[in-house]
């Protein structure tokens, strides 16, 4: 009974939109009272569910943002960097900044930004000049993974420009793991 019950909240969880987890079959009610709940064998509290949703709105936010991306305008990232915004922040150096993404797509959902955006608002407009960043941002990635305790298996994306669906143009990866990850991804 348990196992329905962890199913149905799974489920809810999601709400109408979102991926559905699992489902029981009707004919197998009988079969739930003999499943017995097995918890997760590594149980963080810290992290949180996620249901995936894709939408068109993704899409347009990212035409937008694209529409003002290199104006100079302080970014929602130059603002949590400030600390105007608060975020959680899960490592910090000298030069890069990583804290949980406020939609994780993933148990274990980080960002990683430099601190200094120096002209650097997508990947496409990388120069000689951010080669020592870029390095640093991959390495603060792995730090990022041993942390969170997913050193064994991870995945570092970086979406650059309106067709990848970038929609804050300050360059920034997304650290993902805590579950499987699916090939192709998108």
């Amino acid at each position: 009974m348990a196992a329905a019950l962890y199913s149905l909240a799974l489920l809810r969880s999601c709400g109408a939109g979102g991926v559905r987890a699992f489902a029981i079959p009707r004919s197998s009610s009988r079969a739930l009272a003999s499943v017995k709940f097995v918890p997760p064998l590594r149980f963080q509290p810290r992290r949180r569910s996620f249901c995936v949703k894709a939408t068109s709105s993704e899409e347009d936010a990212a035409k937008a943002a694209a529409a003002v991306a290199d104006t100079g305008a302080p970014t929602i990232f130059d603002k949590i960097i400030a600390k105007e915004i608060p975020s959680t922040i899960v490592y910090e150096d000298e030069k890069v900044l990583a804290f949980r993404d406020v939609s994780p797509q993933a148990p274990v959902h980080v960002l990683v930004i430099p601190k200094l955006r120096d002209g650097l608002t997508q990947l496409g407009k990388a120069e000689e000049k951010h080669s020592e960043i870029l390095g640093h941002l991959l390495y603060a990635a792995k730090v990022v993974a041993e942390k969170e305790g997913i050193l064994d298996g991870f995945r570092v994306v970086i979406n650059s420009g309106p067709s990848a669906c970038q929609s804050v143009y300050h360059l920034h990866l997304h650290v993902l793991g805590g579950r499987q990850m699916k090939w192709p991804p998108g």
